[in-house]
């Protein structure tokens, strides 16, 4: 299983988050009507749900196998941030100082940008943003 997966399915194996994003823990392109259906209501309105991303590796120590990656959870509701918020903390306990997976040394939270609006979904949205250090 990849990286991106394991992130996707321990999100997902969560109780107390999946609550929250009603929607999902999707890994797609992007959160869409076509690609992430379930992200939307029957009036194809967004509902919470996350979206996770994962970027490419860099080379880093402490072996010459050691990768580092990017990994960015996108949230997103109709509006406000009330459920982004809780979502973040929640997602924060979850992946932060955690292996995530046998080829997964440890992940890190990195940043958050807070507080965003997604134009295309004209939605509320936020970003949190992890590395995970990787053997390649």
């Amino acid at each position: 299983m990849g990286l991106r997966d394991s992130i996707v399915t321990r999100l997902q194996a969560d109780t107390t988050l999946m609550t929250l994003l009603t929607g999902g823990v999707h890994a797609a392109i992007e959160i869409s009507r076509q690609n992430t259906p379930t992200a939307f209501d029957a009036n194809a309105e967004i509902i919470p749900c996350a979206l996770v991303k994962v970027s490419g590796d860099v080379q880093t120590g402490p072996y010459a196998t050691s990768a580092r990656a990017a990994i960015e959870v996108y949230f997103y509701q109709r509006a406000g941030y009330d459920t982004i918020e809780a979502a973040m903390a929640r997602t924060l306990t979850l992946l932060n100082r955690v292996r995530v997976a046998t080829h997964v040394w440890d992940v890190q939270w990195s940043d958050d940008i807070n507080e965003q609006m997604d134009d295309a979904l004209k939605c509320s949205m936020a970003m949190s943003r992890y590395y995970a250090t990787r053997m390649k």
